[in-house]
């Protein structure tokens, strides 16, 4: 079979080395490689709506557009069926065990040589998730956190979109263009949100994430 692979990296020089490395692995495996690159959230969203038949994204978790986490859970609300995988220069176990628990279906180590990589590679485009040996993910994650990752699932694709850009300080004009709806429209979808994580205010919504790792504060605005 033939694979299509998206690397999302703001480091043009990480995303050239990486898209090298894995264009030259044996193709005997795929047949055809084809490695796309991302240089932010918005060139990602526009290259998967332009190649529908994306196999694997390999996503930073810091680049233009998302804060920490934000980005992880915006793609797996809008395109659940893509697997994603994360490659990350922080690789402390909260990190990697919080990105698992989003719904990410592995974690490189940007430290990790090319071989490691494909192996994780191959890996979760059999259907499995992978995280480094060496990392011990047995401690269990904090009770508030397991309620507020149950309360974010709760979501909607769409909810979970506005909830992304509230953590990226837009206010409900801008998330109302970049949706294409209107304002009413998100003003709705930001109660429900609110509703679901039990909070009172986008900046309470924003604090609530930032306990997985997201530090945006939002603009004022109003609801």
């Amino acid at each position: 079979m033939n694979i299509r692979l998206l690397i999302v990296d703001d480091h043009p020089l990480f995303r050239g080395a990486m898209k090298q490395a894995l264009s030259s692995a044996d193709e005997g495996r795929y047949g055809r490689i084809d490695v796309l690159e991302a240089g932010n959230f918005a060139d990602l969203q526009a290259l998967l709506l332009e190649h529908g038949d994306v196999d694997l994204v390999l996503m930073d978790l810091a680049m233009p557009g998302v804060s920490g986490f934000s980005g992880l859970l915006s793609l797996r609300a809008q395109y659940a069926a893509i697997p994603v995988m994360i490659v990350s220069a922080t690789e402390d176990p909260e990190t990697i065990r919080r990105a698992l628990e989003l719904g990410a279906s592995g974690f490189i180590p940007k430290s990790a040589n090319i071989e490691t990589i494909r192996l994780a590679i191959d890996t979760v485009l059999a259907g499995d998730v992978w995280k480094p040996d060496d990392i011990d993910l047995g401690a269990q994650s904090d009770a508030q956190i397991t309620d507020l990752i149950e309360r974010l699932e709760t979501l909607t694709p769409q909810q979970m979109r506005v909830l992304s850009m509230i953590s990226q300080g837009l206010l409900n004009k801008q998330i109302a263009w970049e949706l294409s709806v209107s304002e009413a429209t998100v003003k709705a979808h930001v109660s429900a949100v609110l509703h679901k994580l039990g909070v009172d205010s986008r900046t309470q919504a924003v604090i609530q994430l930032s306990k997985l790792g997201t530090d945006a504060v939002p603009q004022p605005g109003t609801i």
